[in-house]
């Protein structure tokens, strides 16, 4: 049996798009524990919405694997401060660029201060999200909904296609999915419609860029206990999250690490155009 904390929460909601250090109990993202063996040595990285939840975890991870990293995030700078000490501890390069990608420009920004610091770009994660519930679909706005798709759909094709110029032969994408792709929640609409959008880009796109050795796949978390859950999420949702999964409890965010090491890395070079499922148990097919 896992030792990782289990349902149910104490009511923690907290405002939009929420905050590491506001959480009980705190995310672990492998700063105790992910020990790294070289797989991404001298490898440059990009990854969005960096700065907590997943993409902490990877961030650290991809670190201790020997890789150089820009981090995106939105304006969390106190959670970006700190992946920028765990990576820089590391002994890597981490620099961090605040801003909203659903700017197009913005997106080619990023792309651009990485080039220009690496020279290149060996994995894109495609990470960032926004999402938020409603009890019906007349709760959605215009704006909300277009919102949803800038950050989620939008930017991660404007970034995808200003990177791959500079992407090299055994590069990688990566791009956040979900289980919300093959089980909706309804009060997750707009958000669980781009997750679905976002698994068959990273397949269509696999094709795409194969005859250029680049690799494109996608990881599909389960509940995962992030800052974006109590920003999100209802109280009771909070309190009872990840129960409904057969572990009986969310992933924390190192437990997403591995798969993202493993699609990035030479070892899965044979991969690309798949969907790999991190659930908790609950099935993807």
């Amino acid at each position: 049996m896992s030792d990782d904390p289990t349902p149910p929460f104490s009511d923690q909601r907290q405002p939009h798009p929420g905050f590491t250090d506001r959480m009980d109990p705190k995310p672990d993202h492998g700063e105790d524990s992910y020990k790294g063996t070289g797989k991404l040595a001298g490898k440059k990285a990009v990854i969005t919405g960096g700065d907590s939840g997943i993409g902490r975890a990877v961030a650290i991870a991809y670190a201790r694997e020997g890789a150089d990293l820009l981090v995106s995030y939105l304006c969390e700078d106190e959670d970006a401060r700190e992946t920028k000490k765990w990576v820089e501890e590391a002994g890597r390069t981490c620099i961090l660029v605040r801003g909203d990608i659903s700017d197009k420009a913005h997106c080619r920004a990023i792309v651009d201060k990485a080039v220009e610091a690496f020279g290149r770009i060996d994995i894109l994660v495609n990470n960032a999200a926004h999402q938020a519930t409603f009890n019906d679909i007349g709760e959605i706005s215009e704006e909300e909904w277009d919102k949803t798709f800038a950050v989620n759909i939008h930017a991660m094709f404007y970034l995808t296609k200003a990177a791959v110029p500079h992407m090299k032969p055994g590069s990688s994408i990566i791009n956040t999915s979900s289980v919300q792709a093959d089980s909706p929640s309804e009060m997750l609409l707009a958000y669980a419609a781009t997750k679905g959008a976002i698994q068959n880009f990273s397949a269509g796109l696999a094709q795409f860029l194969a005859d250029k050795g680049i690799r494109s796949n996608a990881v599909a978390p389960g509940p995962i206990w992030t800052p974006l859950i109590p920003a999100t999420m209802p109280k009771e949702a909070v309190e009872s999250f990840g129960e409904q999964v057969p572990m009986g409890r969310p992933g924390q965010p190192r437990e997403l690490a591995p798969a993202y090491v493993m699609l990035a890395s030479d070892e899965a070079s044979y991969i690309s155009g798949a969907t790999l499922a991190v659930t908790g148990g609950k099935p993807i097919i």
